[in-house]
């Protein structure tokens, strides 16, 4: 029962939705309420699929749990007893009955999908008593402790916190275990006996009690209520906590809890358990893709403890509960209009259903599949665009190896093992062995290859730092694949020759019998499944390819061909209109080839570190004079006008925004002593001059200094060269047929008067060029609100400004008192301890930035 501690504390609500028989009191719609897994569980019991009994404990609970101090509301305890009354008539057994016992699952399901991130019991409800009754039910003793082994394993890790706390404890279950294998001289669980088996369980239990000072609890209710919580408590836990920053999934969404009768994968060769995909979540195919187990619970394949087969294979095995594997697939894809991921148990030849939701996929099989749906007539173009994750994109730019290359390393024998293809691309870095080390190596710049027996939740920050995923175990299925995939890592898995020693931190490859160490350089081919020593060349994309390197023909590359189908159709619903950030000629050219429709930001100081450019630019700062000053500007006239010709070239009709100088003039200035020798030498200029002048410029605080628009008030002559090299630019272009639009922004302007001051510069420079070179100019004048007080006052600053923009790096710095060199500090705990719920340098801050813009 619930503990005494947990006293009343709501209303008479409805809690509990319950599921069974083809009768469900939820439906898909309610995911809000009843998490992903509950509503999709209800919606397949509705469909009349074959789905054992439950109930869905809500996401309210949850988030009551949380507020009321980890208690639960008043009416949940008999609404929780009447629905596994439900259970008990539509399975016909009794939960705690030592003659026919009810077994259960207790698993968590938040609205969206988050795998392996939260904890799971299965076999809930055995004890000394009632495994006897499952050997009468069963006759199958080897089976019945099989089961209650699993369970006081389960439940000791996730109820009663056995688990290990660190990369360098041993978990002390896996340590009995492999014990026990050496004694028997047998290597795979499914060796044990019976004996075997109940012995494993007193162990399990002994050292609960050791390492705990807890007994492990004989009552089933008692068992039940400590699931449960334990459940709503993995909300809250580390890696949980990692994903949800990763995805941006609110804390208070909250989980529900999903309670449902066992069934049993591990009944002997006649049952199994498998997860499959309606189509391939690799590369988008149209194909019934998984895995499958035989004897096994559903833990064994997403752990990746056994390498399991490919679930064509069970056409073989089991040809019935196959074709009944394919009809159900079918059902849901039709019904739900998307490529599914299902979990399925088969129990001594029949199939049962335990899960179904929206299957993660690679951006190149998410093209492919929201393509082909559209074709097929199960989707609209709208309805294709929003299955695609915008963040994903940047997959499809991402290098692929050089062919040649590869070859070469192959046939000088650098080809180290092979496993399987989970997530495409190429990769090279650093082997490091533990979740943490990946991280702290990617902090020190390195690009790190993460490599794992299996991969747990629990190294979800090191897979997410790594460039690249490598396990020794597990299938196309497993954690490592699964969250790979959502993350577009690139992935092999199941590398049967790669034996990972943790503690000496090294690899070795039995078939070639060479040793890796952490540290070591390795290259991954997640497109083959191949692990090659050292680095291997990469090439661009097949989408680079085609769009800027112009190697490939568009008919010749079909990923390029469904990416141009996806962009046309986005092109069809969307009401913005997009720029690039471009600063040079090439950059415009792949700005164009991705479709910018201008450039949105050129920042001219960017234009100044060429060739010798910066000495002409450090000339100018270290002026004394006017005249001095604008000799040195002559110097940097001729190339900023050719720099912005070639933009205007590059562009042809599209509008350029162009900033005028932002940043404070001691950045553009030598620092070491060896530079401003250098320097002295170079513009004949007395090095004591040079050391004067940079004292002069120290400031304090430059980003609040002496920059921006402040520059061109002070030095006129600053603006003035660089809109005459813009306007006279812009003047070459129109003479050669190009209509080169200039849009001039002025930079941190904080009252409207500044931006007066600037733009009559501006207005009277275009006027003077115009004039010299017979040729009429369109233009405009802006600015970017990158200051508080532009942004109060941007109804005074609109009357000036023929178009704002939004510097939210500086309107971030500036509103929330935040340097972003030094807030790397303490920022990084803010987000994690939610004072701020992400970045707000990379995600605005609606409730202060937000509300200025």
């Amino acid at each position: 029962m619930i503990p005494n501690s947990l006293k009343p504390m709501t209303i008479d609500t409805k809690y509990v939705y319950s599921f069974g028989s083809g009768m469900a009191e939820g439906k898909a719609e309610m995911k809000n309420l009843l998490g992903g897994k509950g509503a999709n569980l209800a919606e397949m019991t509705n469909l009349d699929l074959p789905v054992p009994a439950g109930f869905t404990i809500t996401t309210d609970v949850c988030t009551s749990y949380y507020a009321n101090k980890q208690k639960y509301p008043v009416d949940l305890e008999r609404q929780v007893e009447e629905a596994l009354m439900n259970i008990e008539r539509t399975m016909h057994a009794r939960f705690g009955d030592t003659d026919n016992p009810l077994l259960l699952s207790v698993r968590s399901g938040a609205r969206t999908s988050m795998p392996g991130m939260m904890d799971t019991i299965l076999n809930l409800g055995l004890n000394d008593e009632t495994v006897e009754g499952l050997i009468y039910r069963t006759n199958n003793p080897r089976f019945a402790y099989d089961s209650y082994r699993r369970f006081v394993q389960m439940y000791g890790d996730v109820v009663l916190d056995l688990k290990p706390k660190s990369k360098d404890d041993i978990d002390p279950f896996e340590e009995i275990l492999e014990s026990k294998k050496a004694k028997r001289r047998i290597k795979l669980d499914t060796e044990f006996t019976a004996e075997d088996l109940k012995d494993l369980v007193k162990e399990f239990k002994h050292v609960i009690k050791k390492q705990t000072g807890n007994t492990f609890p004989e009552d089933p209710f008692e068992q039940l209520w400590g699931a449960i919580g334990a459940v709503f408590g993995s909300w809250m836990n580390d890696r949980a906590i990692a994903y949800r920053k990763m995805y941006d999934i609110p804390e208070s969404w909250g989980t529900a809890v999903n309670v449902q009768a066992m069934v049993f994968g591990n009944m002997g060769e006649d049952s199994g358990t498998g997860v499959a995909f309606t189509r391939n979540p690799a590369n988008g195919e149209k194909e019934l893709y998984g895995e499958f187990l035989m004897n096994a619970q559903g833990e064994d394949i997403v752990a990746g403890i056994r390498t399991p087969l490919p679930v064509s294979e069970l056409k073989k095995r089991d040809k019935e509960s196959f074709k009944e594997l394919q009809r159900i697939c079918d059902i849901l894809e039709k019904h739900f209009k998307d490529m599914m991921d299902i979990e399925f148990t088969i129990q001594q030849g029949r199939l049962y259903m335990l899960q179904c939701r929206a299957g993660k996929r690679t951006l190149q099989s998410a093209i492919r599949i929201a393509v082909d749906l559209v074709k097929e007539k199960v989707i609209t173009q709208e309805d294709a665009l929003m299955r695609i994750e915008p963040n994903q994109l940047d997959q499809l730019l991402r290098p692929v190896f050089d062919e040649p290359e590869k070859k070469r390393a192959i046939e000088k024998g650098k080809l180290l093992a092979k496993g399987l293809n989970a997530g495409p691309g190429a990769a090279t870095g650093i082997v490091v062995f533990n979740a943490e080390d990946a991280v702290e190596r990617t902090k020190r710049g390195d690009d790190v290859i993460l490599v794992r027996m299996e991969t747990s939740p629990e190294d979800i920050r090191g897979m997410s730092s790594a460039k690249g995923i490598v396990t020794a175990r597990g299938g196309m299925t497993s954690h490592a694949a699964l969250i790979a995939r959502q993350m577009g890592k690139v992935c092999i898995v199941g590398c049967g020759d790669l034996h990972i020693d943790y503690k000496a931190r090294t690899m070795l490859v039995s078939k070639k019998n060479i040793t890796i160490k952490q540290g070591d350089e390795i290259s991954i081919d997640g497109t083959t499944g191949e692990v090659i020593a050292g680095k291997v060349k990469t090439k661009p994309s097949e989408v680079i390819s085609v769009l800027i390197e112009k190697s490939l023909k568009p008919n010749k590359a079909p990923m390029y061909e469904r990416y141009a189908q996806i962009m046309k159709w986005a092109d069809e619903y969307r009401v913005l209109r997009v720029r690039a950030n471009a600063d040079q000629p090439d950059q415009c050219v792949h700005a164009v080839a991705f479709g910018a429709e201008g450039i949105g930001l050129c920042r001219t100081e960017h234009m100044f570190f060429g060739g010798d450019r910066i000495d002409s630019v450090r000339e100018m700062i270290l002026a004394e004079t006017k005249e001095e000053r604008a000799n040195a500007l002559k110097k940097i006239l001729p190339f900023q006008r050719q720099d912005f010709f070639e933009i205007f070239k590059e562009m042809k009709d599209r509008p350029v925004t162009i900033r005028t100088l932002d940043p404070p003039l001691h950045e553009f200035l030598p620092h070491s002593e060896k530079e401003i020798e250098e320097l002295s030498k170079k513009i004949k200029t007395p090095k004591e001059k040079i050391q004067r002048r940079i004292q002069q410029l120290h400031e304090m605080n430059p980003m609040l200094g002496f920059r921006g628009c402040r520059l061109g008030i002070l030095y006129p002559e600053i603006t003035e060269i660089q809109v005459q090299a813009i306007f006279e630019a812009a003047a070459i272009a129109r003479k050669k047929g190009i209509k080169a639009f200039p849009e001039i922004m002025i930079p941190f302007v904080g009252h409207v008067r500044e931006l007066g001051m600037q733009k009559e510069v501006v207005n009277r420079i275009a006027e003077k060029v115009m004039q010299e070179k017979k040729v009429k100019l369109t233009y405009l004048v802006g600015t970017m609100i990158e200051i508080p007080r532009a942004a109060l006052s941007a109804y005074e600053i609109a009357k000036v400004a023929e178009f704002f923009s939004f510097g939210t790096n500086d309107l971030t710095q500036l509103t929330a008192g935040l340097s972003r060199d030094d807030a790397g500090q303490f920022l990084p705990y803010y987000v994690e301890n939610n004072i701020y719920e992400r970045d707000p340098f990379q995600s605005i801050d609606r409730n202060g930035v937000g509300k200025l813009m």
